[in-house]
């Protein structure tokens, strides 16, 4: 069954300006340092950001919150699997809030899919939820 949705769309040039006005101070406040590598092994930095960003967004809304309720940015993770699939991993608040939305029985799967067309970058995130299966 679906928990959440949420999507969003960020303009990479916005992210480069704040990169340029705020620099590391951006940088650290919002992305793991996962993420941080990542983008600083790009060409194009931002853009990898702006996705990033756009993730983070959309999977605030798809737990119900956005960005109330003590949710961090940094509760929130984009990592690649080794085929380059982004996955969504959540810590902190974020982690707590999806156990509390899970039903009994059930785990959640966090889909998350990215993509970017110069200046846009988006993301989307669905929560699913998956019945246990019983112990054989």
């Amino acid at each position: 069954m679906i928990l959440g949705i949420g999507t969003d769309l960020a303009n990479i040039e916005r992210i480069q300006g704040t990169l340029d006005r705020f620099g590391d101070r951006f940088r650290h406040r919002v992305f793991t340092e996962p993420e941080l590598a990542r983008a600083a092994r790009r060409a194009d930095e931002a853009g990898t950001l702006a996705k990033r960003w756009a993730a983070k967004e959309a999977c605030s809304k798809a737990l119900g919150t956005g960005f109330a309720m003590g949710i961090s940015w940094r509760d929130m993770a984009v990592t690649n699997l080794p085929s380059g699939q982004p996955v969504m991993a959540l810590t902190g608040w974020a982690a707590d809030r999806l156990v509390a939305m899970t039903p009994a029985g059930h785990h959640a799967v966090v889909h998350v899919t990215l993509t970017d067309d110069h200046p846009w970058a988006q993301a989307f995130v669905v929560i699913e939820a998956r019945a246990n299966l019983p112990k054989a």
